[in-house]
Formats: C-alpha cells, structure tokens, sequence
C-alpha cells in the first residue's frame, strides 16, 4: 500500500509502497474523533494481452479535491493522485484476474490522522491507497436487483455533505441498508429529506430512470454524490442517441418506467428487476434489447480495450 503525510504547509511529502497491514493512530485522530476523512474507489483491468489499465482515475482525484475543500482538508494533487493509483496498482499487479473475471479495486483514502481534542480541522493528514481483487458487487451478479424505497431514513440534506464522499456518509445509511436486507432486498433506494418525493441514490450507487428514448436521473445539487460511472454512462447514452436529463425526478415517475438501472464503480451497470414502495411491487423491464445492458456492454467493452476509447479515459500502466 502507498503512504505519504501532510503536516500543517498543506504540502504532502514524497509518498512510499509499504506491506499492507495495520496503520498506527493517535486515540486523539481527528478521523477517530470528528470523523474528518474522505476515499475513493476506482478499478485496474487486465487486457487480454495482460497489459492493464485504470478507468477515468483522475475523475477520482479531482473529487477527492472538491471534497477535501469541503472537509478544510488538504489534498494530494492530480499528479500525486494518480501517481499513488500507478504505483499501487503495479506492486499489486499479480492480484489483478484475468480479462472478465473481475478487476482490481483501488481505494485511496484521505484522512486526519493527527491529534485534536476541540473541534477543529487536523494537524496532520495521511493519504494512502491500498488494493483488493472483486468480482461482482452483488452476489447475484447482473441478476435484476430487487430494491426498497426508503422513507423514513434519509441519507442527506441540503447544506451537508451529500454530495462529498465522506467516510461518515455511509455508517448513517446501515440501519436502513440492514433492514432492507432482512427483507429480501438489494438495497435502498433514499427520497430526498425535504418533500419526501425526489428519488436520491441507493446506498452506494446512483439511479436512473428509463422511459422509451429518455434516460432521468437525479441532478447533483449537493445531497447526491456525483459518481464516475454515472458521468461515464451519462456520456455513452447521449453519444448513442439517448435523451439524458439530469433533474428531480419523482417517485412516482421511477415507479413508471420502463427500466430502472443502478451506476457506480463496484456495481458497475445493474438493471434493476423490481422496487418495492409502500407495499406495492413494480416490476421492470429484464428481457429483450435493453438500455442497461447496451450501456454496460459499451462501458466494459471501453474498459477492456475491444471498443475503441475515443475520449481519453483509459490510463495504461507500465
């Protein structure tokens, strides 16, 4: 795993590949304490040559920057960003499978690691970056997810750090996640905090709506985490003769669709099979040509090298 340390200049150091194993922190951290901390999730894949790629990493590295901004955190910057990604992806290169069994999953991690006891931002922040091989998010697979609308938990409001991802966006998002999986269900899809009526984002992804030529989903406005894969697959459909539009999109007009689909780094493109929303069951387009699945064969046909990458979004590493 890569490490490298800010002290108060706001300047990181020169960063190193150390074993992967525990890290050592003060009982006083700001993380431990105030929660002050970011991460990122991004992939490496394996060509069928054996030559590997990162997908879109420095999108993750200007997020990671805005969110840092909003966390009074410094951040490494794009350089540093992606050469911490390429170094770690490379001492873990031998974890990476095989062409269509799966990828490498990269997570930097920003946090304060220095001690503060009042509230305040830290005095000294670790960034590293360590490594996993994944296949599928979802046990099932691409299987049709089966998803329960939440309304009584939230996962933001307006005026907080939705739109930032937070270490402490997730732990809130549990007690609903959990009872949802008790249930028989995939996930939670939340409804914003104010009208209760606005479809949000699930847990770890975000959603889109479609309906003949049109795609929706919710606009980024601040309670919604603006992801890689959603900005990716926004781009696929619009330059395959899609309708995109990014708005509030109520729940009512999700329950009338003809396909609801799932976007983000771990799950990839998930259709989504059925949702379950005060007791009535909406099931969803599965079988035939469908828009979902057009757009994951795109997005991983890019990824693996079979479709041409026209926009730059492919980062080899040597």
């Amino acid at each position: 795993m890569y490490v490298t340390k800010c002290l108060a200049d706001g300047i990181f150091e020169q960063g190193q590949l150390n074993p992967y194993g525990n890290i050592e922190l003060n009982p006083f951290a700001a993380v431990l304490n105030y929660g002050q901390g970011l991460f990122e999730g991004t992939k490496a894949f394996r060509r069928k040559d054996g030559r590997v790629f990162l997908f879109r990493p420095d999108q993750n590295a200007i997020r990671m920057q805005l969110g840092a901004e909003t966390m009074c955190m410094p951040s490494p910057s794009i350089s540093q960003f992606l050469h911490a990604i390429k170094k770690t992806a490379l001492a873990n290169r031998r974890w990476i499978p095989p062409m269509g069994k799966g990828s490498l999953y990269i997570r930097p991690l920003l946090i304060g690691s220095g001690p503060i006891l009042g509230v305040a931002p830290s005095p000294e922040y670790t960034f590293l970056v360590y490594a996993s091989p994944v296949g599928n998010y979802f046990k099932k697979g691409l299987s049709p997810l089966n998803l329960y609308i939440e309304d009584e938990f939230h996962r933001a409001t307006h005026g907080g750090v939705g739109g930032v991802k937070s270490i402490t966006n997730y732990a809130p998002v549990l007690s609903a996640l959990t009872r949802a999986k008790n249930r028989g269900f995939s996930d939670v899809i939340f409804l914003d905090s104010v009208h209760k009526k606005n479809i949000e984002e699930a847990t770890s992804c975000n959603v889109f709506v479609v309906k003949g030529n049109l795609i929706s989903t919710p606009s980024t406005d601040g309670t919604i985490l603006p992801g890689v894969t959603r900005k990716t697959v926004i781009d696929i459909a619009r330059d395959h003769g899609y309708k995109v539009e990014e708005r509030s999109v109520p729940v009512e007009e999700l329950l009338d669709g003809d396909e609801v689909f799932c976007t983000g780094t771990a799950v990839g493109v998930a259709p989504v099979g059925d949702i379950t929303y005060k007791g009535r069951r909406v099931e969803y387009k599965i079988e035939g040509q469908l828009v979902s699945r057009d757009l994951y064969s795109i997005l991983v046909g890019i990824q693996t090298g079979i479709i041409e990458d026209k926009k730059g979004w492919l980062l080899e590493i040597e």
